[in-house]
């Protein structure tokens, strides 16, 4: 199976879940997740850059908001094993971008270092999906389910647009040191632009 079959697959299930529900919602960005890598991959020149840019903001804050809001939940409804390990598999995740974020989008070792990135964001969401969103899926009802999507929505509009891993794989210092990070984020990002 391909990465595109997987987002088409993610895209099938998001819809067969209400809409506006939190797992719906993060079905939905993990199949433009995967679209976005593809993306990166592809582009050359200033555009690679363009679409690295694109990734890293959308992965910095669809991590911000898992950790903030699906993570508490699958805590209580998957098990304190599942929340931590995907927890620490998202630190990882932000020390990784970090570090893809100073290389040279040009440079070999940059689509190197992506594709090993993209291998293990694949199989972070994987076990999302097979882990933790059945467990909360069946722990609440339609209602709830669309309350934690807009949770989340409103999480991840403040969230940081940057990793930033000395936060990562904890709610509670996403909480602390997110808006924050993402207030000098955005400035950094309207300086660059």
């Amino acid at each position: 199976m391909t990465l595109m079959d997987d987002a088409d697959n993610e895209r099938v299930a998001a819809a067969q879940n209400p809409a506006g529900s939190v797992i719906s919602v993060l079905l939905d960005q993990h199949a433009r997740i995967r679209d976005a890598f593809a993306a990166v991959q592809t582009a050359t020149g200033p555009q690679r850059q363009a679409a690295f840019d694109r990734l890293r903001e959308m992965l910095a804050v669809h991590e911000s908001g898992e950790e903030m809001v699906l993570r508490p939940i699958s805590r209580k409804d998957a098990g304190a094993a599942v929340a931590d390990a995907r927890n620490k598999e998202e630190s990882e995740a932000a020390h990784v971008l970090a570090k893809l974020e100073k290389l040279d989008v040009s440079d070999e070792r940059f689509l190197a270092d992506l594709a090993e990135f993209e291998k293990a964001v694949s199989e972070h969401a994987e076990h999302e999906e097979i882990e933790e969103f059945p467990a909360v899926r069946a722990a609440h009802t339609d209602e709830e389910l669309r309350e934690l999507g807009d949770k989340l929505l409103t999480a991840e509009a403040k969230a940081p647009t940057h990793p930033h891993p000395t936060a990562a794989g904890s709610p509670a210092a996403q909480r602390v040191v997110g808006p924050f990070a993402a207030l000098l984020d955005k400035a950094r990002d309207a300086h660059k632009n």
